[in-house]
């Protein structure tokens, strides 16, 4: 008799429903649902205690079952983009050991208050939704490398941005920021940052301590002019200026150019 499957995979099966079945299958480690026509997800995938791979992405799931946040093992992968989500189940953050988390092309609105107690995530996709604030406990995600928070709707960033310090990628793309907390200079392993259409009309001095920085796009801003520790950055090979109509090109620039860093204006 052969063993019970481990893992299995109903993509683009047209399911309207899960299977009953599925559920009496404790064993499972992985499950894809991804891209059928799925409207809930009912509270018995609690029983599935030993997933450590979930994919919901592409249904029509507007609600996910509180089930979700007791499932002990799921460590690895949490994909719920593409739903029409507009609330995260209130203890969702009791996964503590997940290190990937999409929730991309929801309705989002904010993101759970005790984000931090998620201190296994090493990546965090939140983009095209509609996110005005983030919660202060982000800064607590010390193992995150890599935030995607394009395509919201922020103003601001919370001051405790600093503590993430194992971020490499930060993209921000299309929010509505005028100004970074000094914060950001705090995130000393950054690689690439992307503040491309937003409001900014000022970057803080402190950025001159991103040793790190390889990449920034600043493109489509407010800018008038440039800190001058922008040319002290060691390791910046590319910073996009262009469509920031007012801005005052400084010495700054050529500083940049004369160490071989491309500078787009």
């Amino acid at each position: 008799m052969p063993a019970p499957p481990e893992g299995l995979d109903f993509y683009q099966k047209g399911l309207r429903v899960v299977p009953e079945h599925v559920w009496h299958n404790p064993q499972l480690t992985y499950l894809n649902l991804a891209e059928n026509q799925l409207q809930e997800i009912p509270e018995s995938l609690g029983r599935l205690a030993r997933l450590h791979t979930l994919d919901l992405g592409h249904n029509r799931i507007r609600q996910l079952p509180q089930a979700l946040g007791d499932l002990p093992d799921l460590h690895k992968y949490l994909y719920v983009s593409n739903n029409g989500l507009e609330s995260l189940p209130g203890n969702l953050t009791r996964l503590n050991r997940l290190a990937y988390f999409n929730v991309t092309h929801n309705r989002l609105t904010s993101l759970p208050s005790d984000l931090g107690r998620m201190e296994g995530l090493q990546e965090l996709r939140a983009y095209h939704n509609q996110l005005t604030k983030l919660p202060d406990s982000l800064g607590l995600l010390h193992q995150l490398v890599e935030l995607h928070l394009e395509h919201n709707d922020l103003r601001e960033l919370p001051h405790t941005l600093g503590g993430l310090t194992s971020l490499r990628e930060l993209n921000l793309e299309k929010n509505h920021l005028q100004q970074l907390t000094p914060a950001f200079a705090q995130l000393t392993q950054l690689r690439r940052a992307n503040f491309r259409f937003n409001q900014l009309q000022e970057l803080p001095k402190e950025i001159g301590q991103l040793t790190q920085l390889q990449w920034l796009d600043l493109r489509a801003n407010q800018l008038r002019q440039l800190p001058e520790e922008i040319g002290r950055l060691p390791a910046l090979e590319k910073l996009d200026l262009r469509w920031n109509h007012q801005l005052v090109p400084g010495p700054e620039l050529e500083v940049l150019r004369q160490r071989g860093c491309r500078v787009l204006l």
